[in-house]
């Protein structure tokens, strides 16, 4: 089964960026996985997801986007790892 591509952005509020970049923090700093439902998708980021920071800038903004990445077609044993227990935000 192969995935749709897809490209979503969504606004949020200072103490909603706050949670969600604590959460991602902790999974970082423990090597966990990071599970987050964007736009009612559930997403699981493995531990072995590349972090990134990227910033543009233009005429009249500038951009800074926080990034992870990995590839889909490495397998890894934090794929493999059934943890329910994880809290998915929602995007």
């Amino acid at each position: 089964m192969s995935a749709e591509a897809r490209d979503v952005e969504k606004v949020y509020s200072n103490a909603e960026v706050v949670a969600k970049l604590r959460r991602l923090a902790d999974a970082l700093e423990s090597g966990s996985p990071f599970r987050i439902q964007i736009a009612g998708e559930r997403v699981r980021v493995p531990a072995r997801a590349q972090f990134s920071i990227e910033h543009e800038r233009g005429d009249d903004e500038e951009e800074i986007e926080f990034q992870l990445k990995w590839s889909l077609g490495e397998e890894s044993d934090d794929d493999d790892e059934d943890d329910d227990s994880d809290e998915a935000d929602d995007v």
